[in-house]
């Protein structure tokens, strides 16, 4: 009689801790499917995934590189181009166009794309307006059950598997102080053996479940799978000076710049402005080259008509 007990007291607890493992199973495998499939629809544009990776501003300088709107010198300045001075002329997309229109309102300075990435507010609208129009196309993602966020579930689990700890450890005192007679009771001690057997296995069973129906980042995955076409078009040199102008966030700010040198002797010189200046200060022009204005060839003085 106390064998049956047991074995049926085991068994409830078995099947009480099993059965929420089971019922998660179900659960989350119906969203990684449904997760699956919404993501397998989805074809979002190849800027909205630059996007999602923070590298738009990247992927629209690259583009304007390629189209001939810009060029970049070798400290990353970005400087406008015959084309890009066009105003009849700008890109289909919005990003880049706003990149575009960006460099155009630095013009004649030198201006580097990070800069503008990092300070320039009317694109830094212009993006982030793109981003919300393009964004409310993604579909939702259900949310996988069984997280760890949840903190009164996950004290509630805490204190169930300190239950459960505490009935195993007395089922199985009376497992091994019991003495079964005849077969019926040894029947019914190994029903109760293997249940408490399978309740050592709880905790790995639940961790499997977890491990087998979570789907990671699919979405993610789709978004990092390939770099923007313009990107993947740029050459190692352009791709360098793209990379230098976007990391560039300090430097050219679309005006010239007084970059000090020696700040450390300034106060020590007693020379006049002029000198200090000639100095401890050097002018970052808008161009590399720009030409200076030459004068004409005076005409020769014409000869006085002969009296005669």
């Amino acid at each position: 009689m106390r064998q049956f007990a047991l074995a049926t007291l085991v068994s409830a607890v078995t099947a009480a801790v099993y059965g929420p493992i089971a019922l998660l199973w179900w659960r989350r495998a119906r969203v990684r499917s449904r997760t699956l499939r919404l993501v397998a629809a989805v074809e979002p544009e190849p800027y909205h995934m630059a996007e999602l990776r923070q590298e738009a501003t990247g992927a629209a300088a690259a583009e304007l590189l390629l189209a001939g709107y810009v060029r970049i010198d070798d400290e990353g300045a970005a400087f406008l181009t015959g084309r890009g001075r066009d105003p009849a002329r700008r890109p289909a997309h919005p990003l880049p166009a706003a990149l575009l229109d960006a460099v155009r309102r630095h013009d004649p300075e030198p201006v580097s794309f990070g800069w503008i990435d990092a300070s320039d507010e009317e694109y830094l609208e212009r993006r982030s307006a793109y981003r919300s129009e393009a964004g409310a196309l993604l579909p939702e993602l259900p949310r996988m059950p069984g997280g760890r966020e949840n903190l009164l579930l996950a004290c509630a689990g805490c204190a169930g598997i300190a239950l459960v700890a505490l009935f195993w450890l007395l089922a199985a005192a009376l497992l091994v102080t019991g003495r079964p007679q005849g077969v019926r009771e040894w029947a019914f001690a190994g029903v109760a053996a293997l249940g408490l057997a399978a309740l050592l296995s709880a905790e790995k069973a639940g961790r499997v479940v977890r491990e087998r129906t979570d789907c990671g980042d699919p979405l993610g995955e789709l978004v990092r799978s390939a770099p923007h076409p313009a990107c993947a078009a740029l050459d190692e040199e352009q791709r360098v000076l793209v990379l230098r102008s976007i990391g560039d966030r300090d430097r050219w700010r679309g005006a010239d710049t007084v970059v000090h040198e020696d700040a450390d002797h300034g106060d020590d010189d007693g020379d006049g402005d002029d000198e200090w200046l000639d100095d401890k200060v050097w002018w970052e022009d808008a161009y590399e080259y720009r030409a200076s204005d030459e004068d004409g060839p005076d005409a020769a003085p014409g000869t006085p008509p002969s009296s005669g």
